[in-house]
């Protein structure tokens, strides 16, 4: 059975996004971006599809397309713009992204049947308000957060809206070379 994993920036106060909904708090970390990209080409091998919702899918889109990104991440732009990608919205109309599916209705018998089928690990990027729903019908197999050295003092919780108490298990822990980032991969205990 295919696992969803869910990957998250979080400041030390657990916020993924700031008061205005500001990510470059984790983007904009002096260290070694390097290691922090190889990181993210690995984790991504493991993965053969992409889903998102509505506002990270416009983010995503919007940059892994770019010349900057395809120059300064070679790999990773590739992985992004290649793999097969879902969009869990009920207000866009289409998408562009190549190849990219949009989900209007039923995602939870979607993500189930897609669960069911053969291949590799299923990973949510950012998308908040998915994680959370996702969360809620017990979808979510693992979650990996990349705790940031950095505390905004307001914004959105990743869990925001979960109702029922989750149970995680650690199962890998990770110091980076940037200042005081740390990486917190969980199971789910179901």
């Amino acid at each position: 059975m295919r696992k969803i994993v869910v990957f998250e920036n979080v400041s030390l106060d657990g916020y993924f996004t700031g008061p205005n909904g500001e990510t470059d708090w984790f983007v904009s970390q002096p260290g070694n971006q390097k290691e922090l990209d190889e990181f993210a080409v690995d984790s991504i091998k493991s993965t053969d599809m992409l889903l998102f919702g509505r506002v990270t899918y416009e983010l995503m889109a919007g940059f892994w397309q770019t010349k900057e990104a395809i120059k300064n991440a070679p790999l990773l732009a590739e992985r992004m713009n290649n793999l097969p990608k879902i969009v869990f919205s009920r207000t866009l109309d289409r998408v562009e992204w190549q190849n990219t599916r949009l989900v209007k209705d039923n995602i939870v018998e979607e993500i189930k049947n897609m669960k069911n089928q053969p291949g590799k690990d299923m990973a949510i990027l950012g998308s908040g308000s998915i994680v959370s729903y996702f969360a809620q019908h017990g979808l979510i197999d693992e979650i990996s957060l990349m705790v940031n050295p950095v505390i905004l003092g307001g914004g959105r919780s990743i869990f925001q809206g979960v109702k029922d108490r989750l149970h995680l298990k650690l199962l890998e822990s990770r110091t980076f070379e940037v200042p005081g980032n740390v990486l917190l991969h969980y199971q789910i205990v179901k």
